[in-house]
């Protein structure tokens, strides 16, 4: 029997079985509950977090440039010349060009708000890449289908989105996502209470100087046991709160002085308070997001030891963050070198080498190499007394 079934066309895609631990949705219009939008109600809350809090702004800034550049490798001299000239001249949205500023703007979306996409734009007669184009997030959703978990982009016009029509064109990244999830986790999920204790701070630091460079005064006036001054306490109190206005306006540069008979006393509103220290509860809350975002203190200008330097534990570990983000955002690369080589009659796969990051120390590395080849040295000079011997 098997004999007489038809064989399946040989391009047709073969579809995933049906997902056991997949939730199936059980209401009316079930459809409209599987487009997940891509920009979430907390992107503007994200963007507040970065205007606010320079450090934050900073760290990100920081990573995407620390990721550094890459070059492009296919094993065809022809095909990495033609890369290499498409690599530094394709025009970019907004201005600028060069796919480096494509990735810088497209990993800075992804850290930011967990989730990047960009597009191939191609020209009128479709035989180049004529623009790379970051999207907007809020622009896009993605379609899932909750039993064979394919994905579809779609852009979103009035009730339902509509897929996009050339989803090869599309470039999409998500940071560690939820299971079960498609829309990614961005890299400030855990610091909007850190960032708001932090901003807290510096508001009321921000209040403290302006009385200090504003000062309030306190005037009282005290009548005293005889019944004129009891019974002219109103009128008094009144002339003095006139004339002490009177001397606190100095129009044009005159100084003016208080005369006053009488017990009157002048304090400073709050001179009496102790202003709190806010050094510790400072640097508690920056040491959170240095945590989060993994960049060392000193390279946010944060100088809380004497030796701003990192040691070898610490650059491995960024330099592990640094390379991870390199693997979210190489497929992307990837499928733009693929699709110009295909536009330009190339049948090569094309690589990408990025280039190597050293955050180590330089003398100490050549301090280490001294150190590694005096005891090989060291080594053979024992083993050939043993020979001899």
């Amino acid at each position: 029997m098997g004999l007489l079934k038809k064989r399946k066309a040989q391009g047709e895609k073969e579809g995933y079985s049906v997902v056991q631990t997949a939730r199936g949705s059980a209401i009316s219009f079930g459809a409209l509950s599987n487009y997940v939008p891509l920009s979430a109600p907390e992107n503007a809350l994200y963007d507040a977090i970065r205007e606010a809090v320079p450090v934050v702004d900073a760290a990100l800034e920081k990573i995407v440039r620390l990721v550094g550049t890459f070059a492009p490798s296919c094993g065809n001299s022809t095909a990495d010349r033609l890369l290499e000239r498409f690599f530094d001249t394709v025009p970019v949205a907004g201005g600028g060009n060069g796919i480096q500023l494509f990735v810088a703007s497209f990993l800075n979306s992804l850290l930011c708000y967990g989730n990047a996409a960009g597009e191939m734009v191609l020209s009128g007669s479709r035989d180049r890449i004529a623009l790379l184009y970051n999207a907007p997030l809020e622009n896009l959703e993605i379609l899932q289908n909750s039993q064979t978990l394919r994905t579809e982009l779609c852009v979103r016009e009035g009730v339902t989105p509509r897929p996009v029509a050339h989803p090869e064109l599309i470039l999409h990244a998500a940071l560690n996502p939820k299971c079960g999830e498609v829309r990614g986790t961005s890299l400030l999920h855990s610091l909007p209470f850190v960032c708001s204790v932090l901003l807290k701070i510096y508001n009321s630091i921000g209040q403290n100087f302006e009385r200090v460079g504003n000062l309030r005064f306190a005037v009282t006036y005290k009548p005293g046991e005889s019944a004129p001054d009891k019974a002219y306490a109103k009128e008094r109190a009144m002339q003095i709160a006139k004339e002490w206005a009177d001397a606190m306006s100095t129009g044009g540069g005159r100084v003016k002085d208080f005369i006053a008979v009488g017990d009157v006393s002048i304090k400073v509103i709050g001179a009496d308070n102790q202003v709190l220290d806010t050094q510790v509860p400072v640097r508690q809350m920056l040491e959170q997001i240095v945590a989060k975002t993994g960049i060392p203190p000193f390279m946010l200008g944060l100088s809380w030891s004497t030796t701003e330097r990192m040691s070898t534990q610490q650059a491995d570990m960024l330099t592990s963050e640094l390379e991870s983000y390199r693997r979210l955002v190489t497929p992307a690369i990837l499928q733009i070198a693929r699709m110009h080589l295909r536009l330009n009659g190339f049948a090569c796969e094309p690589g990408i080498t990025w280039e190597t990051i050293n955050l180590q120390d330089t003398v100490e590395e050549a301090r280490a190499r001294l150190l590694l080849a005096q005891a090989k040295k060291l080594e053979r000079e024992l083993k050939g007394v043993e020979k001899n011997g």
